[in-house]
C-alpha cells in the first residue's frame, strides 16, 4: 500500500497494538456533539433547533457510515409479483443511472447521447435537449478538432447533486457537460481532459464535482462558481470509477489494477493493488470500507488498514445455462427466482465482468451487476466479517449501472446488449432501458 506526500513522525508515546495510519493523521477525533444548554428557557426556545440538529447528525452518521442501519437480513425474497420491470426505454445501452437525494426522480444516459429524467412512480420521462455547437462553444466547450463535423454525443457518467440542482455528464467529447435539472438546459461545458471522461460524481452535501478520465487523471471542478479547481495525479492507465461521501475523501478504480483512496485537500493517497487482472468498479461503503468489481467475475470487500482485500468472492457472477439466457429475454417482465447456473460456469466470460458495485447509504445492503443474467444482493457484516449473499434478481442484458433508493425500498438498473465501456460481447436477447425492482422490507 503506497502512500504519497506524507511524512512519518515520531511519538515517544508507548506504541500501540494497532498504529494508526499516517494518511489519517489530520483526521480530527469524534467529540460528542452538545446540543442541551444550561439555561432552560434556552432549551424551550431552540428545542425544534436540537431535533434538526440531531437528525442532521444522524443523517451525516449514516451518509459516512458510520451508523449502519442493518437491513439487509429483514429484505424479503421476492414473490412471483416482485421483479424487475422496464420503467424507461432506451435506443442505446444505458451506461449510467442515479437517483436523486429524496428517492422521487431518476437520470439515465446511453450510448446515443440521450440523456433522460424520469418519475420513479409514474415512469413519465422529460428528455434533455442537447444545444446547438455555437451554444457549446458559448458555455466553455472546445471547437471541434481536425476534420471532425459533429461532436460526439457517447456519454459514459452522470452524477447528481445533492441538492438536485445540477446534472453532470461526461463522455467521449471529453468535456463535462453540466445541466440544470429544473428546466433541463444546459449550462456549462468544462474542459481540460485529454481522453473521455469515464466516471462522474458529486461530494455529498456540496457543488463540489469529481470527474476522471482516460487521460488517467481525477479533476476537480466547483458547480456553483462554474470553475476548475485542481488536478489529482496517480493512475498509470485509464480511470474507470469513481466515488465520494461526504468527507474530502475520494474512491476511484482504474485498469492499472490499483484502486486509489484519496485524502483531497492534502493530495495524498493510498494505494490498493487488486489480485485480478482489472478492477471494473467501486463504491464506498463507509469512510474506511469499500467495494470494487473485477473482470475475473469477483467482488471485492475492503478496509484502509490492508493492502489486500479482506475477503473475495469469486465467481459473484457466473454463467448461466443458455436456455436461461434465452428464455428470459423473451418477457418484459422477467421471472423470480435463482436462475441455474451451469456445472461448468466460469467467469471467463465478458458475461460475468462485474460491471457495477452499489450500497444503499449508511446500510448494510449491497448488489453488483454483471452480464450473466442477474443481480445479486449482499449483506455486508459488522467489524469487516465479511460479505454474504443474500438474493439473486434475474434481469437479462449487461447491468452496467445499478443505484438504490436512499429508503431501501427499491433497486434501479442502468442495462443493454453491450457493456458500459466497450462493444464485446453483445446480448442480442436484451432490452435497453432503465429497470426497477421493489425491495420490502419485513
Amino acid at each position: 500500500m503506497n502512500n504519497k506526500r506524507i511524512k512519518s513522525t515520531k511519538s515517544t508515546q508507548k506504541p500501540k497494538k494497532h498504529k494508526p495510519d499516517p494518511f489519517f493523521s489530520g483526521d480530527k477525533p469524534r467529540r460528542k456533539q452538545k446540543y442541551a444548554s444550561d439555561d432552560d428557557s434556552i432549551k424551550s426556545s431552540d428545542s425544534e433547533d436540537e431535533v434538526y440538529d440531531e437528525k442532521a447528525l444522524a443523517d451525516q452518521m449514516e451518509d459516512s457510515g458510520r451508523a449502519r442501519r442493518l437491513i439487509a437480513k429483514s429484505v424479503q425474497k421476492p414473490n412471483t409479483t416482485d421483479e424487475f420491470r422496464f420503467l424507461v426505454k432506451h435506443r442505446q445501452s444505458v451506461t449510467a443511472v442515479v437517483l436523486s437525494e429524496d428517492d422521487s426522480k431518476g437520470f439515465s444516459a446511453s450510448k446515443d447521447g440521450y440523456i433522460v429524467q424520469w418519475d420513479v412512480e409514474t415512469g413519465k420521462t422529460q428528455p434533455y435537449t442537447w444545444p446547438s455547437e455555437e451554444v457549446l462553444r458559448s458555455h466553455g466547450a472546445n471547437e471541434l478538432q481536425g476534420k471532425a463535423k459533429k461532436r460526439s454525443k457517447h456519454i459514459l457518467a452522470l452524477a447528481v447533486s445533492s441538492d438536485g440542482r445540477y446534472l453532470a455528464s461526461g463522455g467521449f467529447d471529453r468535456h463535462i457537460h453540466l445541466w440544470d435539472t429544473r428546466t433541463r438546459e444546459h449550462i456549462q461545458a468544462f474542459k481540460g481532459h485529454k481522453g473521455p471522461v469515464s466516471c462522474l460524481t458529486f461530494r455529498q452535501g456540496t457543488s463540489e464535482l469529481f470527474s476522471g478520465s482516460y487521460d488517467r487523471t481525477i479533476k476537480l471542478w466547483n458547480a456553483e462558481d462554474r470553475a476548475f479547481v485542481h488536478t489529482l495525479f496517480g493512475h498509470q492507465s485509464d480511470v474507470l470509477t469513481i466515488d465520494c461521501l461526504r468527507k474530502e475523501r475520494l474512491l476511484t478504480v482504474g485498469r492499472d489494477r490499483t484502486m486509489h483512496l484519496w485524502k483531497v485537500p492534502e493530495e495524498s493517497q493510498l494505494v490498493f493493488r487488486a489480485p485480478a487482472s482489472s478492477l471494473e468498479c467501486c463504491c464506498f461503503i463507509s469512510d474506511d470500507e469499500f467495494l470494487s468489481g473485477s473482470d475475473d467475475g469477483s467482488v471485492e470487500h475492503w478496509s484502509v488498514m490492508r493492502k489486500k482485500p479482506l475477503h473475495i468472492i469469486k465467481n459473484a457472477h457466473p454463467l448461466l445455462t443458455p436456455n436461461n439466457l434465452e428464455n428470459n429475454g423473451q418477457n418484459d417482465d422477467l421471472p423470480n427466482g435463482n436462475l441455474n447456473h451451469a456445472p461448468e460456469s466460469v467467469c471467463s466470460s465478458a458475461h460475468s465482468w462485474v460491471g457495477s458495485v452499489a450500497v444503499c447509504r449508511g446500510t448494510d445492503l449491497a448488489a453488483s451487476g454483471a452480464g450473466n443474467g442477474m443481480v445479486r444482493l449482499w449483506e455486508i457484516e459488522n467489524d469487516t466479517k465479511g460479505v454474504k449473499p443474500l438474493l439473486e434478481l434475474p434481469l437479462v442484458g449487461y447491468v452496467n449501472s445499478l443505484a438504490f433508493a436512499k429508503s431501501g425500498k427499491f433497486l434501479v438498473a442502468g442495462v443493454g446488449k453491450e457493456p458500459r465501456l466497450g462493444r464485446w460481447g453483445s446480448l442480442p436477447t436484451a432490452r435497453h432501458g432503465v429497470a426497477i425492482h421493489p425491495l420490502h422490507l419485513s
